[in-house]
């Protein structure tokens, strides 16, 4: 009897457990207030133009699915001769790829600390990238920040120079908002 109701109970909440890992995410979509800056020693600026949804439920951390598009044509450097010159060819060629896109495979949580691990395309070109993230859930907005690195010229945005320097430090903040 005992091992009867061992086994019931092992089923029950082997059933829990699975329909729970199934439950769908809450859908978001970015929301305003948003930032995506980068810096190096030359250039430094930020994204003015960005959209993308996130499936997300933070007790299912393992399926939250990011899908953000940034739109290079937004580009602010604080000159505008820069920010004309980087959408030309040999930089962005934002006639012909006017987003940079990242579309996450896995998340992971350790403590407070996500590892978002996605595709990067900038340019046509896809690199698998691990960044770093936090979260604040705030009702029904999420804010996710964090800071990673991106080599340029992986992306042939520009070519190798003494002028810019090929890592470019990203900082962002994206607030989503339920949907």
């Amino acid at each position: 009897m005992k091992k009867t109701i061992s086994t019931v109970g092992l089923i029950a909440l082997t059933v829990l457990s699975t329909s729970l890992a199934w439950m769908p995410l809450t859908h978001y979509e970015v929301s305003t207030g948003y930032s995506i800056d980068f810096k190096s020693k030359d250039p430094s600026g930020s994204f003015k133009t960005m959209d993308g949804t996130v499936e997300f439920d933070d007790a299912n951390i393992e399926a939250t699915q990011f899908n953000l598009k940034i739109d290079v044509k937004s580009i602010s450097t604080g000159n505008g001769m820069m920010n004309k010159k980087s959408q030309i060819e040999e930089w962005f060629n934002a006639e012909k790829f006017p987003f940079a896109k990242f579309k996450s495979t896995k998340v992971t949580k350790k403590g407070d600390d996500l590892s978002i691990v996605g595709d990067l395309t900038i340019k046509g070109i896809t690199k698998q990238y691990t960044i770093p993230a936090t979260y604040v859930k705030n009702g029904d907005k999420v804010t996710f920040k964090g800071t990673f690195n991106v080599n340029r010229i992986e992306f042939k945005v520009g070519h190798k120079s003494d002028v810019v320097p090929d890592l470019m430090k990203v900082t962002f903040q994206v607030p989503v908002s339920k949907k």
